[in-house]
């Protein structure tokens, strides 16, 4: 159903995004979107735009930087471009954006709908309510300006994907995202762009899981506890006894339930292409704008929202004043939020929730709720059972290792390293995050068979995440990494088009296994002080050396022809030099990837 624009309401859309267009671009809504609810908002005091406003880009144009791996250039592009709320690109940029996500091979015409006639028994739209997945949140199918047969499209679509993808066990945010697409595409396109969105692995987009749920939204809170201090400051002063975590549980239907509609589909041109992050973002405003109108605004005083801020601040998101421009550049203006920044806060967030479940569980509570813990699926309890008789230790045995491996840990017997042992390989095992255990391990780069040059490391290992190193000097002691992150991001560029020296994140640790048996994480898991930028050097290399761990020392160094190398204490980890002499000279370097990441 086409949208034409009132007089009225053509000046409103042109005031709001300061930039006069043509009337062919307003009639962007797909069929099931009533569209007589869509008001265009006014703002008031705002300064009219002087001189003649730049064109909005096209889809075309925005299509061409991606064939051309400009992302960067992709992203300042869907930052700036207003286009107004129902043009008719996101019929076509959507899709593209959200497809350039996807890891699964692409997928044939008419993958869709053959998944419907699997999951219905028909391809026609029942006219009876449709029993959501398990992982919906009933409280929030926002449905925005979704029609009846909207509605019952966006439930079915829902279905599918949890059919496709049984590791889903819980998405808050996903049937909110489905309402979103719907309004400017059909119902296929809609489903390829959640599969892109939920099947990626460069960037995260949506939430699967309780853990993951969980660690998101402390992660928000911990951030806005740096980024908007006087705000948290404030409320903490009128509710003494606030506690945060009730506010911050909600942080994401701020967002998804408070913005006005034209807010919302801006901000999704932007999340389409670059994650979470933009909401991130966004949620620091919203609290700043907040505390703002609290202080000047009586509506908002602190007798008023004291009893509810987590409500007030929904409210107020609806009647937010500022316009969907002047939101997203106040979103990317906040300095010192990077996604490097962010991950190590997310990583640390969850290895915190990690290991308090470790502590508060028995074994056998620990196995039952991995499947909220990102394994591979959501049959893996069932797997490893079947997998049993294939184990070669039993319960009984001594070392945490093996201990590990009586508890379900992916059989590792089979391994032929050639720097450690196997009762070295079952403690190694045990050191290693619960999810990376149910995979199987794979030898992607050995000195022994591929020869010593770090040309050759590259090509064999750099796409891999996470990688296993194992070191054997000529004087047999064994030590070695936990790498978290690919080292093909060496070559990542940051947002000034820098590579940054380190990457990596506080998943990575060192161990050592002769001839002491120790292993050293990251010093930022003992808890939420902020220890500056030594503490954070995980990896580093180029084309002359590699590094891991740094600050006052590096923990490994190696050359170029991986052949000698040297050991300090550093920072990041807190270790001792790993050999005794600190130099080495290599005789045996492993890389083990893993199978199904």
């Amino acid at each position: 159903m086409p949208y034409h624009r009132s007089g009225d309401a053509s000046a409103q859309a042109d005031k709001l995004s300061g930039i006069v267009e043509e009337s062919d671009l307003y009639e962007g809504f797909a069929p099931h979107v009533e569209t007589s609810e869509i008001k265009t908002l006014d703002f008031y005091n705002q300064p009219k735009p002087s001189g003649k406003e730049p064109a909005l880009r096209s889809y075309t144009e925005i299509q061409q930087l991606l064939q051309q791996g400009k992302k960067r250039d992709v992203k300042n592009i869907l930052r700036e471009n207003s286009w107004p709320i129902n043009s008719p690109i996101r019929a076509q940029l959507w899709p593209m954006l959200c497809g350039q996500h996807l890891t699964k091979q692409q997928m044939l015409d008419g993958f869709y709908w053959e998944m419907v006639h699997q999951v219905f028994g028909t391809t026609e739209l029942s006219e009876k309510p449709i029993m959501l997945p398990a992982f919906v949140d009933a409280t929030h199918c926002l449905p925005y300006h979704l029609t009846s047969t909207g509605r019952a499209v966006a439930d079915r679509i829902v279905n599918v994907l949890g059919y496709d993808c049984p590791d889903i066990t819980y998405s808050p945010v996903l049937y909110p995202i489905t309402s979103i697409l719907l309004h400017f595409m059909s119902e296929e396109e809609a489903y390829m762009c959640l599969a892109g969105l939920v099947g990626s692995k460069e960037k995260v987009f949506i939430n699967q899981t309780k853990l993951q749920h969980e660690v998101t939204w402390k992660t928000v809170m911990q951030i806005a506890k740096k980024h908007t201090k006087s705000a948290i400051s404030y409320f903490q002063r009128i509710c003494p006894g606030l506690k945060l975590e009730r506010v911050f549980m909600d942080w994401c239907w701020w967002i998804l339930a408070g913005l006005p509609f034209q807010h919302l589909v801006r901000i999704m041109d932007c999340y389409f292409h670059e994650g979470i992050k933009v909401l991130y973002r966004v949620a620091l405003v919203v609290l700043n704008l907040f505390h703002k109108e609290c202080q000047s605004n009586n509506e908002w005083s602190p007798d008023n929202i004291k009893n509810d801020i987590g409500n007030a601040l929904i409210k107020f998101c609806k009647k937010i004043p500022v316009s969907p421009a002047k939101l997203l550049h106040a979103a990317f203006s906040i300095r010192g939020l990077s996604t490097q920044y962010i991950s190590r806060i997310f990583i640390k967030t969850e290895m915190l929730l990690k290991s308090r479940s470790v502590l508060n569980s028995g074994s056998k509570q620990l196995i039952k709720s991995r499947s909220s813990d990102n394994l591979p699926t959501s049959q893996s309890q069932v797997n490893i059972q079947m997998m049993s008789h294939t184990l070669t230790i039993r319960e009984g045995e001594k070392s945490p290792g093996h201990r590990a491996i009586a508890m379900g840990v992916y059989p590792i017997h089979n391994l032929k390293s050639q720097v450690c042992k196997n009762e070295d390989l079952f403690t190694l095992w045990s050191w290693l995050p619960v999810r990376i255990t149910m995979y199987q391990p794979v030898l992607l780069y050995t000195t022994e068979e591929h020869g010593c040059s770090l040309t050759t490391f590259y090509v064999r290992v750099e796409q891999h995440e996470p990688t296993l190193l194992m070191i054997k000097t000529c004087n047999n002691e064994v030590f070695g990494a936990y790498c978290s992150s690919r080292w093909f991001e060496r070559n990542v560029k940051d947002d000034k088009g820098q590579r940054q020296a380190y990457f990596g994140t506080g998943e990575t640790f060192l161990f050592s296994l002769y001839p002491e048996r120790a292993k050293y994480p990251w010093v930022g898991i003992e808890g939420d002080k902020d220890l500056g930028h030594s503490s954070e050097l995980f990896m580093a290399a180029d084309s002359k050396m590699i590094t891991i761990g740094g600050g006052e020392g590096q923990a490994i160094w190696m050359d170029e022809n991986i052949r000698f190398g040297k050991t300090d204490g550093c920072k990041t980890f807190n270790n001792p030099p790993l050999c005794p002499s600190g130099d080495f000279e290599i005789r045996v370097l492993e890389v083990y990837g893993f199978v199904g990441i």
